[in-house]
């Protein structure tokens, strides 16, 4: 991940850059490599870089020939090579960053540009030949972006990566939605992301596929395995990361199996020149679907985290060890998750319970892959909302409500689990790819007649994707996973890590928060009461890092059909439940 700041139509650009450079500084843990600028008019780009693809030449803000164009991104392209292929007007390009090529797609599609990329990106890109600033998000969140203004500024518009960035800039900020792109030409922001399935009352009736739903989630893995630096899988041993290690342990022995053959052959290097304007010799996909990469590790790295003795840690080992990954099993104590709440805080920028709760863990085990050398990792967030994969989707009462939950969960994604994937890694400088949310597989698993994904007594929770990679009938596959862990029941993963991680929670809340601080909540909290003492403890800790209007830009989340006022998996009573 990296950091990204525009400010457009301020007063006084050059007398204004030390603040934008300021602002870009709150955002440097996503991009510790380096840092750049740009300024035209009254317009100032900043980024802060963590370098994946084209590390040597692709620092920002990048530009066109003349300058005339600037551009600031945070995320990864999958398709670069291809959009540079089929470009309509030649263009040459200056860096092998895969994000370059949101320039020329702008200059032959204006606004529909994000329409043509494959990838996690937000995006701020300055044409200064029509003083124009147009900023867009990629289809479900998964990369965080937020917009501000300024009551001291008319006219003025902001961007960020992060709601830090802007707080003590603006005094109205919204998180920026994915799927949409603004244009200061018309000051509108529009969605640009229209899938088949976005409708929730449109309830689909495609048959299901097995075939097809494996084969596209392994497209997905292939894809964000491009990288030219070292590269892990996250696992915590459910059924959703486990598939996502096992896929990309697949690949990785590919890679190296047809390394080690060019070695052997002598073909290891391209011979004559190559046309990398038109995508030869880069890292990334073909238009065969296959990946080239110039990084593979011998053995690929796994990580996972949980108290000592955590149910999720002991799966996780199992998995490492039938997959053959080299396996880091991190053991925290309750001690650490609790002194690191405020900074978890801080990064996550929300005060929702279950964000918090998860995004501890993730955030401790991040500190410690980034200390290895490895920057960027694979995991497994998505696959639950696409599929009803938490316990309380038990009590669906029809399909038509059960796919309406599931669109609502994954138009959401970017206030939940993108949120806390991308921000618990990016505050240590680490990038999380996340297969499960590929544009192609969503239009694949969203579209399934969701009768398919319905919990019964002989179904648990996403039977359909444990199905697809069950290769029990194909004699001479070689299976993905052990049985047990491709049937193993869903473990929340703030409940994972360790039972006594939320226990302590909750009897830490009761020590800061007193019955008589519940009975009088804050003001300016207006509606938004929290419910528990573990709640109202977050949002204290939230208040002294950011000002109370920055609430506006959090969501907390429920479960629905459930009575449980407690969002743990455990709490659900489905938890457990034998099957026949």
């Amino acid at each position: 991940m990296c950091g990204i700041v525009g400010c457009h139509h301020v007063p006084d650009a050059k007398a204004f850059k030390p603040t934008a450079l300021k602002m870009a500084k709150q955002c440097r843990h996503r991009g510790p490599d380096w840092s750049g600028s740009y300024l035209a008019n009254n317009t100032i780009l900043a980024h802060e870089r963590l370098s994946i693809v084209g590390v040597e030449s692709g620092a920002q803000p990048l530009t066109n020939k003349d300058e005339t164009m600037a551009l600031a991104v945070n995320g990864e392209i999958y398709n670069h090579r291809l959009i540079r292929k089929g470009l309509k007007t030649p263009y040459h390009f200056k860096t092998h960053s895969d994000c370059e090529v949101i320039i020329p797609l702008y200059m032959e599609y204006g606004i529909d540009a994000p329409k043509h990329l494959d990838g996690m990106f937000s995006f701020i890109l300055y044409d200064k030949a029509e003083d124009r600033i147009i900023a867009a998000r990629d289809p479900i969140g998964i990369t965080s972006f937020y917009q501000g203004w300024s009551s001291t500024m008319p006219g003025a518009v902001f961007f960020a990566s992060e709601l830090k960035c802007l707080s003590f800039v603006c005094d109205k900020i919204i998180a920026f939605p994915p799927g949409h792109i603004y244009d200061s030409k018309t000051e509108k922001t529009t969605r640009y992301f229209e899938p088949s399935w976005w409708d929730p009352t449109n309830v689909p009736t495609t048959p299901l596929d097995y075939k097809v739903l494996r084969e596209t989630l392994e497209k997905s893995v292939r894809k964000r395995l491009m990288a030219e630096v070292p590269y892990g899988v996250l696992l915590s041993g459910g059924l959703d990361s486990s598939l996502i290690a096992s896929i990309a342990q697949r690949e990785t022995l590919r890679l190296r199996t047809a390394s080690l053959a060019q070695l052997e052959n002598g073909t290891a290097s391209p011979k004559g020149p190559v046309d990398e304007d038109h995508g030869e010799g880069l890292v990334g996909i073909d238009d065969e679907n296959k990946l080239s990469t110039v990084t593979y590790l011998p053995q690929l790295n796994s990580f996972s985290i949980g108290l000592p003795n955590a149910p999720d840690s002991k799966a996780a080992g199992e998995v490492a060890k039938f997959l053959g990954t080299k396996h880091h099993d991190m053991t925290f104590e309750i001690e650490d998750g609790l002194n690191a709440l405020s900074d978890v805080i801080y990064h996550l920028e929300t005060y929702d319970v279950t964000t918090i709760r998860a995004s501890t863990p993730m955030f401790l085990l991040s500190r410690k892959i980034k200390a290895m050398g490895v920057k960027m990792v694979l995991s497994g967030e998505g696959s639950d909302e696409i599929f009803g994969g938490y316990l309380y989707f038990h009590g669906a009462p029809d399909k038509k409500a059960f796919h309406e939950e599931t669109v609502r969960r994954v138009k959401n994604l970017h206030l939940a689990d993108c949120l806390r994937a991308n921000k618990s890694t990016s505050a240590w400088g680490l990038e999380a790819r996340v297969p499960f949310l590929d544009k192609e597989f969503l239009e694949v698993a969203m579209n399934i007649d969701p009768q398919e994904k319905m919990i019964t007594k002989d179904r648990l929770e996403k039977y359909i994707l444990r199905k697809a990679f069950d290769t029990s009938d194909e004699p001479e596959a070689k299976p993905y996973l052990p049985d047990n862990i491709l049937w193993r029941q869903k473990e929340q993963f703030s409940d994972g890590v360790g039972y006594g991680w939320i226990d302590a929670l909750k009897d830490n809340a009761e020590l800061h928060v007193t019955d008589e601080m519940m009975k009088n909540p804050k003001p300016e909290w207006g509606s938004d009461i929290p419910d528990t003492k573990e709640a109202y403890w977050y949002r204290v800790m939230f208040d002294e890092h950011y000002p109370p209007y920055c609430a506006e830009t959090v969501m907390r989340w429920t479960p629905t059909w459930s009575k449980q006022t407690d969002p743990s998996g455990r709490a659900i009573e489905i938890h457990n439940q034998k099957y026949d």
